[in-house]
């Protein structure tokens, strides 16, 4: 038997393979119903708990390891560190779009995209193509020529909104320390950023940073070692990082998860015992499974008893 099913291993789900399959018929089950959904298994079913696995009698007031289930399938992503990652990062902070299912860039600058596309496709392995597109213009008062790459990646959206503490809205972002893993990587972050919102002034060998969200841009002022005063009013901030900014020694590695942690908490909110109710039994399916013991109900983490 080569079936398989998904588990959670940690923060990440993983395919097992079942080994063998049991049909037991019983006369009681019970109904379990957590934050999202409620879902039945046998009376002495084992559940995924943070102080490890407990019987389903025992859950109630718990919590259990859960997954998404219908985010199960879709394609996984191997992000790999470095300039290109933290390019793209800087880019999809200052300029970018995340949607419930995509991310995109659409820009004036031809250049600006092209910089993203190619970093995208090589920090995530995904293609990203640029093209050319026309939006309206508030200043101009009429449709303006632009570029814009597009990805269709659930995953890669979720992924961006966990760097950013999960509000990838301009104004609600938080500074992605993800980008802090070593040098090269934050060094694409500024120039990524710097691209979207900044520029590099003419007189002095620095990257001018703008924003409105000013707690973002105060996080990374610090990371620099730079002054920073936030404007008032809703208006826009400006950050100065000077291109000696390493010599100030306030740059600590910091090492966070790459990819998507997957998995969350979920309370138990009643555990429901019931009867059959008529003299048909309940079937019911026991898994042996191989190399990992436990398997997901409705997203939840559960196992076998044996």
């Amino acid at each position: 038997m080569d079936s398989r099913l998904w588990t959670l291993d940690g923060e990440r789900t993983v395919q097992t393979t079942v080994t063998q399959v049991l049909a037991v018929k019983v006369r009681q089950v019970v109904d379990v119903v957590t934050d999202h959904v409620s879902f039945t298994v046998a009376p002495d079913q084992l559940l995924g708990t943070p102080d490890g696995w407990v019987h389903v009698r025992d859950a109630k007031g718990t919590v259990l390891a859960w997954t998404h289930a219908r985010k199960l399938r879709r394609k996984r992503l191997t992000i790999k560190p470095g300039y290109e990652f933290g390019y793209m990062v800087g880019a999809n902070c200052s300029d970018g779009t995340v949607g419930k299912n995509y991310v995109s860039l659409v820009v004036n600058d031809e250049g600006f995209a092209s910089r993203f596309a190619a970093c995208l496709t090589a920090a995530t392995g995904t293609p990203a193509r640029l093209e050319a597109v026309t939006r309206p213009s508030g200043y101009l008062q009429r449709e303006a020529p632009g570029f814009r790459v597009r990805v269709v990646s659930s995953y890669l959206a979720d992924l961006m909104r966990q760097y950013v503490g999960g509000d990838a809205h301009h104004m609600r972002q938080r500074f992605p320390r993800v980008v802090l893993r070593d040098r090269e990587t934050f060094e694409g972050f500024l120039d990524g950023y710097t691209d979207g919102d900044g520029f590099r002034p003419k007189t002095w060998a620095a990257r001018l940073l703008v924003s409105s969200n000013a707690p973002f841009l105060s996080q990374l002022a610090r990371e620099v070692g730079a002054r920073f005063t936030p404007r008032g009013n809703g208006l826009a901030s400006h950050l100065v990082v000077a291109d000696s900014w390493p010599s100030r020694g306030t740059f600590k590695p910091e090492q966070h998860p790459l990819g998507l942690v997957e998995s969350t908490w979920v309370e138990v909110r009643d555990v429901r015992p019931r009867e059959a109710g008529s003299p048909k039994p309940f079937t019911l399916y026991s898994y042996r499974l191989d190399p990992y013991p436990g398997f997901l109900v409705n997203g939840h983490l559960a196992r076998q008893p044996w």
